[in-house]
């Protein structure tokens, strides 16, 4: 049964962010050019309606002054005499009205017979003020100035027409218009050209990490300029750095794991399948030969385990450990792997108290030591020492065999690494791997030590000399009356480490 390759799911079509920017650039232009306009309406409007109430007010001003002057007997003469001495505005329409009917208008305009001029001023002549009347020229406006002298009565009327100033108006509010248009016409064209030059990097960061596949991580995103764009490219690049690091390690590990698998694999698929089961004694002896394999794989997958979990965050359980004392269980446990001269170097200087995963570092050194015992012949020296310098924890495991040839230190640390492979050594090269795990847990090195002197070889880990952080006691209470004494009190210790 063949299991078909699920489908990429399909790209879910919309706008670019360019179309995006631009469309909501033009939106906000428009958007304040608008308001813009609708307030500079609004403000001129104010103004237009202010300067036509000024003038009006100015006419109506000077005839009452002209009455108060006294110089003018009857109603008509007073208004004919305001309206010889006084030019009207553009625009605008004197009339002097007495009685019943017009006595006077300058200039000479219709509407003043029209009988809705009569009709619109006939309350007005009597109790003044202010009215609008439409016409075929327009919207005009109507003030009235009663004024009466004895039993003459009679009313100026001063008429506007509001049209010509509206059209200036709303002249002045087309050509905003059209500025308005083309400057955001203007304004959008240079935000998708900016928006377009902008995300170029973009596009090009998109189309180069297209052609970036799982089975190819060694092309790396063109870095130019020195910009936010820029900075997340080489962001980019140094993610793609340590996955292709990722990768090749995993692809590694997998084929060593798999070529030290199949040796094992086979020879009991081989010995199972010439089994003669009715044969007790090479059953026997099939048996402990099979045994004896699943030993050896069971070893190895629990090396490999060690290295998987080397990466994870509590492959190490730090905290206040005794060096000295560790340096001296390591020797106790080492002698017992083999017959040899088992030599303790520990420096009189070490702190009391570091804080490191006293398990992990035992366990490391272990291995430096039956890496040494594999070296060595029986009643061969072997030294275990430690110094703090510089603040590093420096441990070693020197022995005085044949040593490690140039150009095999970086080799012996990798996993499944070997150098020189003796008779009866039944390793799989995972040993040194694990050391070196283990200080780069600590935030360390393992590495060969050539300063050392004498035959053989001196293997090293190196981690930081981390200290605990003793904090003082709490001050103390008093104790209750009744209470005994409480003792001293204990202190309490914070330790810290290094993020690895």
């Amino acid at each position: 049964m063949t299991t078909e390759p699920t489908p990429p799911p399909p790209s879910r079509a919309g706008l670019s962010v360019r179309t995006r920017i631009t469309a909501a650039v033009a939106l906000l232009v428009t958007v304040a050019l608008a308001g813009a306009g609708l307030i500079v309406y609004w403000v001129e409007g104010r103004a237009l309606d202010e300067s036509l109430q000024g003038e009006v007010e100015q006419e109506l001003d000077e005839f009452v002054a002209l009455q108060r002057t006294g110089d003018f007997t009857t109603v008509r003469d007073l208004l004919e005499g305001f309206l010889t001495r006084n030019v009207p505005a553009d625009g605008e329409l004197l009339v002097g009205w007495v009685g019943d009917g017009t006595l006077v208008q300058y200039p000479k305009d219709d509407l003043v017979d029209s009988p809705s001029f009569q009709e619109a001023v006939s309350s007005l002549v009597v109790d003044g003020g202010t009215t609008y009347l439409d016409t075929d020229r327009g919207e005009v406006r109507i003030t009235a100035q009663p004024v009466a002298q004895g039993s003459q009565r009679g009313a100026l009327l001063v008429v506007t027409y509001l049209s010509e100033d509206r059209s200036e108006l709303g002249q002045t509010m087309r050509t905003y218009t059209l500025v308005a248009l083309l400057s955001a016409v203007l304004v959008t064209a240079t935000a998708a050209w900016v928006s377009g030059r902008l995300l170029r990097p973009l596009r090009t960061l998109h189309q180069a990490a297209d052609t970036i596949t799982a089975t190819d991580l060694s092309r790396r995103l063109p870095e130019r300029g020195n910009d936010d764009i820029t900075a997340l490219t080489r962001t980019v690049n140094g993610m793609l750095d340590r996955l292709e690091h990722a990768f090749a390690g995993q692809r590694q590990f997998l084929d060593d794991a798999g070529h030290e698998l199949r040796t094992p694999l086979t020879v009991l698929r081989g010995h199972l399948e010439l089994l003669d089961t009715g044969n007790p004694q090479e059953v026997a002896e099939t048996r402990a030969l099979l045994l004896d394999e699943v030993d050896r794989m069971a070893r190895l997958v629990g090396d490999l385990i060690v290295l998987a979990k080397s990466d994870r965050p509590d492959f190490l359980e730090p905290g206040a450990t005794d060096p000295s004392a560790l340096l001296a269980a390591v020797l106790t446990k080492a002698s017992a792997l083999g017959e040899r001269h088992w030599v303790l170097e520990a420096s009189p200087t070490l702190p009391a108290e570091l804080v490191l995963d006293g398990q992990r570092v035992t366990q490391a050194l272990l291995a430096l030591a039956d890496n040494a015992v594999k070296h060595t012949s029986p009643g061969g020296r072997i030294a275990i020492g430690a110094t703090v310098v510089d603040s590093t924890l420096h441990c070693w495991v020197q022995d005085d065999g044949a040593g490690i040839a140039p150009g095999d230190e970086a080799r012996i640390f990798g996993r499944f690494g070997r150098a020189v492979v003796h008779a009866g050594d039944e390793g799989f090269g995972l040993g040194l791997s694990i050391v070196a795990a283990i200080a780069q847990a600590h935030g360390g090195t393992a590495y060969v030590d050539r300063s050392a002197p004498g035959p053989g070889a001196r293997l090293a880990v190196d981690v930081p000399a981390v200290l605990p952080v003793v904090l003082p006691p709490p001050a103390p209470t008093p104790p209750p009356a009744d209470a005994g004494d409480p003792g001293d009190p204990e202190q309490t210790q914070v330790l810290t480490w290094p993020t690895s």
